[in-house]
């Protein structure tokens, strides 16, 4: 074999016993913190959050190293397409403008953005209304249900309402599905002092945050699961939310969770 590769017989057997490198055994130690830091995620960070959290954890090491140390052992988060739905023509419901256009929140509770996805379980689909606080990207509510009613945003809003208390002119933005202009809806939120927002027509990318976490929920716990019945899906979104809530490092927030970043900027 020495002579097949064109090495002496001295200097393999100086090789062999050389034992492990020091850069070598710094990269063993590496891969342990990476790899609980990966599996902790479900195996959805990727080398950008990996290397944020091992900073975090007071690791000093660049970011092509941790990209080097994941290729090498092929950690690659997952990350797969979602289910979009295409909402049906709805004829009756109030017409709402888009009040979202060019406004920058300072702080929690000015803005808080809706919408609902579905999710199937033994074949049947269910629907996760959510509620989250834009400024934070903080879930602050939601319902899983077996329908897709104003009866279920509702009761999300409800939830979120209790959850966080919100001073009188809150923005409140959805999408224009019938569940959020309704009437009933409408109504109710008109109640609570809340201010309703929709997407313009054919603008999807006015809820973008909303998109982004049904994105992450589905890609870090969804896909590549089953569930049973309702009640699976919502040990998983129960379990999920207070991952995304208190620890889920957002590159928009400078790689802080939604909770860690309000406390950060509510103390300043």
């Amino acid at each position: 074999m020495c002579e097949l590769y064109g090495v002496t017989r001295s200097g393999y057997y100086a090789w062999r016993n050389r034992g492990i490198s020091k850069r070598d055994s710094e990269d063993g130690q590496i891969l342990a913190a990476i790899r609980e830091i990966f599996e902790e995620s479900g195996g959805t960070y990727g080398s950008p959050r990996i290397f944020q959290a091992l900073k975090r954890a007071g690791w000093k090491i660049g970011r092509k190293r941790v990209e080097r140390i994941m290729r090498e052992n092929r950690l690659k988060a997952r990350a797969q397409k979602i289910y979009k739905r295409c909402p049906e023509v709805q004829q009756h419901f109030v017409r709402v403008p888009n009040r979202l256009v060019g406004k920058q929140e300072e702080g929690p509770n000015e803005v808080w953005v809706g919408d609902i996805t579905y999710l199937k379980a033994n074949q049947k689909w269910h629907y996760l209304s959510v509620v989250m606080d834009r400024w934070s990207r903080k879930i602050v509510g939601w319902s899983l249900g077996k329908e897709k009613s104003s009866n279920l945003t509702l009761k999300t809003l409800q939830k979120a309402v209790n959850n966080r208390q919100p001073k009188q002119g809150l923005l409140f933005h959805t999408d224009r599905g019938s569940e959020y202009l309704s009437h009933t809806f409408q109504s109710k939120a008109e109640e609570l002092g809340i201010t309703a927002s929709s997407n313009r027509p054919r603008h999807m990318n006015d809820n973008a945050y909303m998109e982004s976490f049904f994105h992450s929920l589905k890609s870090d716990r969804y896909h590549g699961n089953t569930f049973e019945n309702i009640e699976e899906l919502r040990k998983m979104v129960e379990s999920y939310i207070p991952f995304y809530n208190q620890k889920r490092l957002h590159s928009g927030l400078g790689y802080h969770s939604p909770v860690e970043y309000e406390s950060l900027n509510n103390a300043n």
